[in-house]
């Protein structure tokens, strides 16, 4: 990849609406060799970025989902237990206690988790490597991040110090609700992805919803800007909800969004009953009255 218009086409193909600024955060981290930290708002598309270069160069994704109490164990590697007390068994007439111990620490005991499967990878192309909402788990384990992420090595100390063949592209996703540490943020690349313009999210709504009117999907986009904007909505609905609205009224037939059917199908946008509650009543003829003016 030597430049943007050399990425392009990989989202292109996968019908991803890539701006200039997140070209070149991608081309960057792929040139640099350097982990990407895509932060903002959930919902934006950060994810698929890198389900977009996993397909798109053809290489394989290896996904680590963080929530609080992840641990090295369920990242990295854990020993097979079983299987080493089932050998330790079978060999303790015939082996000294140091020959079985370091037979029964050896890597075919071991039980590799996404960190570990990354750095020993043996495919023809570098895997992509997505640690996903990293905000989500403790600080702790984003300290123990940081030697892969500087040195693109772990150590295992029963067996020391892996380094990888080839290093993994890496992208690091955070939807901000806690803040990183200086640490991580200087071993990584940094792209800021918001809630697209209208004009970018109607080319998305019509390359993902195909046979969408272009009026219904301006009224959609309007009526998402105007729930965005309302200070009681906690939960903003991002890209992902706006087109599940537009697939859900196109699959029941309809041309154009009305009070009516707005209030029937807020569940697609609102994922939470108090806030669903704030705007299935006038509020929502309102946002939707409004959208259908302003396309006027």
């Amino acid at each position: 990849m030597e430049n943007v218009e050399d990425l392009r086409p990989i989202f292109e193909k996968t019908k991803y609406v890539a701006d200039q600024q997140i070209l070149m955060a991608v081309l960057l981290a792929l040139k640099l060799e350097k982990p990407l930290l895509i932060e903002g708002d959930p919902g934006c598309g950060k994810t698929e970025i890198a389900k977009v270069l996993s397909d798109g160069l053809g290489t394989k994704l290896i996904r680590l989902q963080c929530y609080e109490g992840l641990d090295v164990n369920t990242a990295m590697y854990e020993w097979d237990y079983l299987r080493q007390l089932l050998s330790i068994r079978i060999e303790e007439n015939k082996k000294s206690s140091d020959e079985l111990e370091h037979d029964v620490f050896s890597e075919r005991y071991l039980l590799k988790r996404p960190l570990l499967e990354a750095i020993l990878d043996e495919g023809k192309k570098p895997p992509v490597l997505l640690i996903d909402e990293i905000d989500r788990a403790d600080e702790e384990f984003e300290g123990f991040l940081l030697e892969m992420l500087a040195e693109f090595q772990v150590t295992i100390p029963e067996l020391g110090t892996f380094r990888a063949k080839r290093k993994p592209i890496i992208i690091i996703t955070s939807n901000r609700t806690r803040e990183l540490g200086d640490g991580l943020r200087r071993r990584c690349l940094y792209l800021f992805m918001s809630y697209p313009s209208p004009e970018k999210e109607l080319k998305v709504v019509e390359l993902k919803v195909p046979g969408i009117r272009e009026a219904l999907a301006r009224q959609i986009i309007e009526a998402i800007a105007k729930i965005r904007a309302s200070e009681d909505i906690i939960r903003k609905p991002g890209t992902a909800e706006t087109l599940d609205w537009a697939t859900a009224l196109v699959a029941l037939g309809e041309k154009e969004l009305t009070p009516e059917i707005a209030r029937e199908t807020l569940s697609c946008v609102l994922k939470n009953s108090d806030e669903l509650a704030l705007l299935s009543g006038e509020r929502i003829s309102t946002i939707v009255s409004e959208s259908a003016a302003t396309k006027k």
